[in-house]
């Protein structure tokens, strides 16, 4: 399926699995839908599985999105504490399509829950109570942590998921590893397809070393090693050291969740000679989370990078992450977007591009760790090879059948589809307001005004008004998530709201 396909499908209200091997295209495609359905009024939760991918999509960990944090069961005291919660009602019930990205990292368990909530607070037997829902990731990728059990999670086997049974969007197209050796070595992975032929090429990357001036990225399976590799190769430059400090700003719990997803460090040590990496997308400026570059230099106490792809100069200002919560700011933390990057984890590479890379796979501990790293380099001759073990280049023998059958249906899908075609920045009417219901809501509140003898404002502006016909709320849940109310609103004026709301069909 191609990425018009995907796209047309999600965004006529089908809930998707988007698929498709690393480089494929599914945080571009994601980040295409998001800004369309944005557009067109919706509502979106952008939520990852872990929040270093969260920040890839600007968005907040399904766990804290949810409501459910570190729980790993639901209490009926669970459940009665949610259902009394006004943030939560309002959240699930404002919001119109709910993104989980990265999924094969989430355990099956933790999306039935999701799947439990979400039709508990939205009232509604649906899955997920009426949300289109779009799953996202690879399942080759790194899998759900199994905590001391022997059998894995996954997120595809999950109750939730058979009831979504969600259509499967594999994309086809690879914009990381155009071809060649190292795009024929991947697919030989995912196939199970990896011969005599394909070890010779990694073969041959142990063998090779990178030439002493290039500028390399090195990937380590453990934090320690890549903790050890910069804080030596900074020693080494002798240059004058500038250190910055994160700044926060806050509830508490909000800051450390913040600070969790950030990839910039709470206190970051740099020197002119010493290799960085953006942790964030700044276009404008000329730089994208992942891009490497030089510091050269410092203005004052700003530092100045020059980018290795094109040496183009930035100038480094501080960047904020933002914490925020059913519209509201909850948090925000502020340093330099930067990280040293003589070395970085294969688990913090993920959805990164490079040009070339020194990949320590010798200690790699679970399956796809080794997939995922070879697959962040654009190409063979970018890829060095410092030592390799048996799991390095083990995928989970659970996937193959699963991605096989996955990548059928999405072909008949596409089939179907014929050919789509998308322009490159979608923009679909924002969906519009039943006007017979806008009417009578009108001629509700000034009825009521008069009763009351309040100004008409104080029962519901314009805007709610208008939000409510456009939304066109079913429960006393989904008109708690409308803006301007809340439960004395709710309690005053919902039965009459919910009434007319039925009379106008």
């Amino acid at each position: 399926m191609n990425q018009d396909q995907a796209l047309h499908l999600m965004l006529s209200g089908q809930s998707v699995f988007l698929t498709g091997p690393a480089g494929s295209g599914k945080t571009f495609v994601l980040n295409k839908l998001i800004r369309s359905l944005k557009k067109q009024g919706k509502e979106v939760a952008i939520t990852a599985s872990t929040g270093i991918a969260a920040t890839h999509l600007g968005g907040m960990t399904i766990h804290s999105w949810s409501g459910l944090g570190v729980r790993e069961e639901l209490t009926e005291h669970d459940l009665v504490w949610m259902k009394d919660n006004d943030r939560l009602q309002k959240r699930y019930n404002a919001t119109d399509v709910l993104i989980i990205d990265e999924v094969s990292m989430l355990h099956g368990k933790r999306l039935d829950m999701i799947n439990e909530v979400a039709k508990l607070l939205r009232e509604s037997s649906e899955p997920f109570g009426g949300l289109q829902v779009i799953l996202t990731g690879d399942l080759f990728q790194l899998p759900p942590i199994s905590r001391g059990s022997e059998v894995e999670d996954f997120v595809h086997l999950s109750s939730a998921w058979q009831e979504l049974n969600p259509a499967i969007c594999y994309l086809t197209g690879q914009y990381r590893q155009s071809s060649g050796e190292l795009l024929n070595l991947l697919n030989a992975l995912r196939t199970n397809s990896f011969d005599e032929f394909h070890a010779e090429s990694l073969q041959e990357r142990l063998d090779s070393r990178p030439h002493e001036d290039a500028v390399i990225t090195r990937l380590y399976t453990h934090n320690a090693n890549v903790d050890l590799i910069n804080e030596q190769q900074l020693a080494k430059l002798d240059t004058e050291t500038e250190i910055y400090e994160m700044e926060t700003a806050g509830r508490k719990q909000f800051i450390e969740s913040l600070q969790k997803s950030v990839l910039a460090p709470a206190i970051l040590e740099l020197k002119i000679g010493a290799e960085v990496m953006f942790v964030a997308n700044n276009f404008v400026a000329g730089f994208a989370n992942g891009s490497r570059g030089q510091v050269i230099d410092f203005d004052g106490d700003t530092p100045i990078v020059k980018l290795h792809a094109n040496n183009k100069e930035v100038r480094v200002e501080p960047y904020i992450w933002r914490f925020e919560e059913d519209g509201k700011e909850r948090a925000t933390v502020s340093q330099l977007p930067l990280r040293l990057a003589w070395a970085i984890t294969i688990h913090k590479s993920q959805g990164m591009s490079l040009d070339a890379a020194e990949i320590d796979l010798s200690r790699a501990f679970t399956y796809g760790m080794g997939y995922v790293a070879l697959s962040r380099v654009r190409s063979i001759e970018g890829l060095y090879l410092t030592g390799i073990n048996d799991m390095a280049l083990r995928l989970h023998p659970a996937i193959y059948e699963i991605d096989e059958t996955m990548r059928d249906a999405s072909l008949v899908l596409a089939q179907e589809l014929g050919e789509v075609k998308i322009a490159e920045e979608v923009d679909l009417p924002a969906s519009k307001a039943n006007p017979k219901l806008i009417q009578a809501l009108r001629n509700w509140r000034a009825h009521r005004a008069s009763t009351d003898s309040v100004p008409p404002y104080i029962i519901a502006h314009d805007k709610t008004l208008d939000e409510i016909a456009r939304r066109v709320p079913k429960s006393e849940s989904q008109l708690l998530a409308v803006n301007g109310f809340g439960k004395a609103k709710l309690a005053k004026y919902g039965p009459d709201i919910l009434h007319i709301v039925q009379q106008a069909g």
